[in-house]
């Protein structure tokens, strides 16, 4: 296809008296293609828009597209068979994308006004990130001011409608003020259904914005640019952020995505205009609202019961519950910390452990200790595993065959096994898992029989019990070796029977 431009210069060229083989040698064309758009004037070519050869009725594909369900295939069948229509697959999916009614009509993005306490904008990224050298998928939660261009970012492990709730108390009370509307993509985690304008929110969650003074607003199904402030920050994290930095644990990341967020960026220009985010937000302060001190954390509640030992099971740790009595209890979950709660009142408090500690007894601080352990708490067999893996590399490949075991049988099965493994000599016991790994045995009875069937061969031998020679020197044999001798006569004598 010929460009505009250059069906103009044919045609100047030609008022000019250039001849056909003159302008077809200096723009590359034929004299044909010269002679036609001189004919046209040098303008474009008509366009001749495409007619159906069979037309095919609005109000009917509707029908049979509620009808069908939206199912495509199923309206071309119909036509065919029951309305008696020649149409092929191609014509009906077009007419029904043409008409808007399998496709919504694509629409613009409108341009929205920066205004100082406007809007805010919320959305969640994952990411791989490498903690203590082993790399494990997070989610990146960052809220962004968009006048003042201020930001607050944290990552989780899981995020959830929970999380988002905490997140945001967290963010907004570190600020003290909200703007009036946030712009969020179409989560469900605000979202109850439909999408763009026609979203209706979740009751939850309008509720909790309410709190807060403002309201979440969905932006339409593929503008992700209505929230492009946003979008920008995950690429400031990608490229700025993460590279260059190492992170210990979850704790330490979010401690350094805080300052990172929070103070670093606050006095970075920002954009073409230079703007420095904690000026800015100096004059958004007014429009924004402020926040009272006293708004109340979100929280979730759970039921437990309470153990033979006082201990309440939560989140895969266990939490000593002062008291006497067994009654259930209530755990409210908060962001950092956990309320155990009895008839309306409040027993303990215990902040959230580290993430990643699983297993552990808590008591209150300040107060002694628990005399039992928890009663379901699970005893894992780590040093027994490493005592035993210490032994022979035979060893070490059967320690992992057992732990290929389903349950907690392999936990007591390596416990019982170095019990085995002091009781023989090294290489009767390494003869022993040798034979037992050979075979795919995990039973211990059957092990001592192995144990038992080399000592008879003759191929192993017991150990040797040390003895302490100064026995003899020992305060206690002294004085019974000064003792009178028993009499044994009485078992010289067999008794009488009857």
């Amino acid at each position: 296809m010929i460009e505009t431009d250059k069906r103009k210069a044919v045609f100047l060229l030609h008022q000019e008296g250039q001849s056909e083989r003159e302008i077809a040698r200096l723009l590359g064309l034929s004299r044909n293609t010269v002679r036609v758009i001189i004919a046209q004037g040098g303008a474009p070519p008509p366009t001749h828009p495409r007619t159906d050869k069979q037309t095919l009725d609005q109000e009917l594909l509707r029908r049979l597209y509620q009808e069908c369900q939206g199912w495509v295939v199923r309206v071309h069948e119909k036509l065919v068979e029951e309305e008696g229509l020649t149409v092929t697959y191609s014509t009906v999916k077009r007419r029904l994308r043409e008409l808007g009614i399998s496709d919504p009509p694509k629409t613009r993005c409108q341009r929205v006004p920066d205004e100082p306490g406007a809007e805010m904008q919320h959305d969640t990224s994952p990411y791989p990130v490498e903690l203590a050298g082993r790399r494990v998928g997070l989610i990146a939660s960052l809220i962004y001011l968009r006048y003042s261009k201020r930001r607050y970012l944290k990552f989780y492990r899981a995020f959830d409608r929970f999380k988002m709730k905490c997140f945001f108390h967290q963010a907004l009370m570190f600020w003290g003020y909200a703007a009036r509307q946030c712009i969020i993509d179409n989560t469900n985690l605000a979202r109850l259904r439909g999408t763009g304008a026609n979203a209706v929110l979740h009751p939850e969650m309008e509720a909790f914005a309410r709190q807060y003074g403002f309201a979440f607003r969905c932006h339409e199904r593929g503008h992700a640019n209505r929230k492009a402030g946003e979008e920008r920050s995950f690429w400031t994290v990608e490229t700025n952020f993460l590279p260059g930095r190492t992170f210990q644990s979850l704790e330490d990341l979010n401690q350094q995505a805080l300052e990172w967020s929070t103070v670093r960026l606050e006095h970075r220009p920002q954009g073409k205009a230079r703007l420095l985010p904690a000026q800015a937000f100096e004059h958004e302060r007014a429009y924004l609202i402020e926040l009272p001190a006293h708004l109340p954390a979100p929280y979730r509640t759970h039921s437990r019961g309470t153990d033979e030992y006082g201990y309440a099971a939560w989140d895969g740790n266990f939490y000593w519950v002062p008291g006497t009595g067994r009654e259930a209890v209530t755990v409210i979950e908060y962001a950092d910390r956990i309320k155990i709660c009895r008839a309306r009142q409040c027993l303990a408090e215990y902040p959230l452990p580290a993430q990643g500690v699983k297993n552990q007894p808590f008591s209150p601080p300040g107060l002694p200790a628990p005399r039992h352990e928890p009663h379901h708490r699970k005893q894992p067999a780590q040093e027994e595993e490493k005592h035993l893996r210490a032994l022979s590399p035979s060893v070490s490949a059967y320690v992992d065959f057992i732990l290929q075991t389903p349950g907690i049988y392999r936990h007591e099965l390596l416990r019982k096994l170095l019990a085995l493994s002091r009781k023989l000599t090294p290489q009767l016991f390494i003869q022993t898992v040798e034979r037992a790994h050979k075979y795919k045995i995990i039973d211990l009875p059957t092990l001592e029989r192995i144990a038992w069937l080399y000592l008879e061969q003759g191929s192993g031998e017991l150990p040797w019990v040390e003895i302490n020679e100064t026995f003899r020197e020992r305060e206690a044999y002294q004085e019974g070796s000064l003792t009178e001798l028993p009499d044994l006569s009485i078992y010289e004598t067999p008794p009488d029977h009857e």
